[in-house]
């Protein structure tokens, strides 16, 4: 059996040679105790070239297979015998129904086919998914208890008055909360449902939005300058909000870090007539210019993972990718004159849009 899917998959041209061949053994042993029924030999080869397009991909070795089934006929079995005669009537219409037959049944399997692998590939995908967020909810709970127990003994006086534990806690205090925001990306690619990246939405108002991802930041790193500008309209836009506070606390967190710079991060919002644009500026050392076309590809760069890869720019802002994709918006990184910009967008009117 193992032999037989093998040659399936990896040798189809031995297959068809050998189920072609014992058709046409079948055929002989057929013909010669049956002598009467020869008109019923095509069967055998029928069934083989069933089977043939069945078992291998594509239409070549059915459309092969249908050719040799109708010279085999005559050549082996239509008077007179061991000669090609093609002048008969009614030999381009068995051709014609081979290779239809070929073609039909190839069609179908490789839509079968196809829609198997989807099937299976959506189960594990589904699987990996439904594991990610059980580890993700399981890290998140102790990794968040660290967190505010390493910030209580920090403010201790006996922890100040010394130099290495003070030093200590606070690396631990950091290492904790890149975790702990690694573990609410990998939650927030586990919201997107299957592989095309489908997000539920629903009508959210920018401003709420913004003030929390600002919030939920300002809680990790208390020296983060936030400016924030917002339009004076009022903005309701289709969004999972969850993982649009993802995006922006991400922007933002990697701009706080990787800028180097003691000036204020800007976050400008503005409308558009068919979106809303969100701008996350810094004014510090930019991107690197090998980095810009490449930065949301979801790899670090070599710089940030010899350096200190647990800050490397990359993870991150390849789930802010994903997630924007999926809300059918852009993403885009560039340099400005004193520093670096991120850009994302958002439609305004989907919603209205896919219900009409």
């Amino acid at each position: 059996m193992k032999r037989l899917l093998s040659l399936r998959k990896e040798h189809p041209a031995i297959l068809t040679i050998l189920l072609m061949s014992a058709a046409t053994l079948c055929s002989f042993l057929f013909f010669f105790c049956v002598p009467s029924g020869s008109a019923n030999i095509a069967l055998f080869y029928v069934f083989a070239l069933v089977i043939i397009a069945r078992d291998t991909k594509g239409y070549r070795f059915g459309v092969i297979a249908a050719l040799f089934c109708v010279v085999f006929i005559n050549y082996f079995f239509t008077y007179p015998h061991f000669k090609l005669n093609f002048t008969l009537s009614g030999y381009p219409v068995t051709f014609l129904v081979m290779l239809a037959i070929a073609l039909i049944i190839s069609t179908l399997t490789s839509h079968m086919k196809r829609q198997a692998e989807a099937l299976a590939e959506a189960e594990k995908e589904k699987m990996r998914a439904n594991l990610l967020r059980a580890v993700s909810h399981d890290l998140r709970t102790p990794l968040t208890s660290i967190i505010g127990s390493v910030a209580a003994l920090r403010e201790s006086t006996v922890t100040q008055q010394n130099t290495d534990i003070y030093e200590t806690l606070n690396h631990i205090y950091d290492d904790a909360g890149w975790l702990l925001n690694m573990v609410e990306n990998l939650l927030s690619v586990t919201r997107i449902q299957g592989a095309d990246a489908h997000v539920k939405k629903s009508m959210e108002v920018v401003e709420e939005v913004v003030s929390e991802s600002v919030a939920r930041l300002k809680k990790r790193l208390p020296q983060a300058q936030i400016e924030v500008q917002l339009p004076d309209d009022f903005i309701m836009i289709p969004m999972d909000a969850v993982l649009i506070e993802q995006v922006i606390m991400n922007l933002l967190e990697n701009a706080v870090v990787h800028s180097q710079s003691s000036l204020p991060i800007r976050l400008c919002v503005s409308l558009e007539p068919e979106r809303v644009v969100f701008e996350i500026i810094d004014f510090g050392i930019g991107i690197p210019e090998d980095l810009v076309h490449t930065i949301f590809d979801g790899i670090p760069s070599n710089e940030s993972r010899s350096a200190d890869s647990r800050k490397g720019m990359g993870i991150g802002l390849g789930i802010c990718k994903t997630i924007i994709l999926a809300h059918n918006g852009d993403i885009s990184a560039k340099n400005h004159a004193q520093g670096a910009v991120f850009t994302f967008t958002l439609p305004v009117e989907q919603t209205r849009k896919d219900t009409l």
